[in-house]
């Protein structure tokens, strides 16, 4: 069964940027699709990111423009550059396959607050 480890997170102002990172105990980002989820505060998780193998990206219309999903397969890890933070951006945050396949890690919290 693979490990997913988010870590990164943190608190930070608004505009303020962080870079998560996701690491994988085995190799299931150089085949999948990986991607980026999100949980707000008293919401349901939400889809944040994607990395397909040719190495085209999509991103949820909120983050657009200001993360950027990445990956290193020699590492077995995902990356989420995250610029200009704004107080919604306040989440835990998940790393997974798109669609979702593995067990879910136990995130990293990303709190955006001035």
């Amino acid at each position: 069964q693979v490990q997913l480890v988010e870590s990164g997170g943190g608190l930070v102002q608004p505009g303020e940027s962080l870079r998560l990172s996701c690491a994988a105990s085995g190799s299931i980002f150089s085949s999948s699709i990986a991607g980026w989820y999100r949980r707000p505060p008293g919401k349901e998780r939400e889809w944040v990111a994607s990395l397909f193998s040719d190495g085209d990206t999509g991103y949820a219309d909120a983050v657009e423009g200001r993360f950027t999903i990445s990956k290193d397969n020699a590492k077995n890890t995902v990356y989420l550059q995250m610029n200009d933070l704004k107080i919604e951006d306040t989440a835990v945050y998940f790393c997974n396959t798109v669609p979702v396949f593995h067990t879910w890690g136990k995130g990293t919290l990303v709190t955006v607050s001035a």
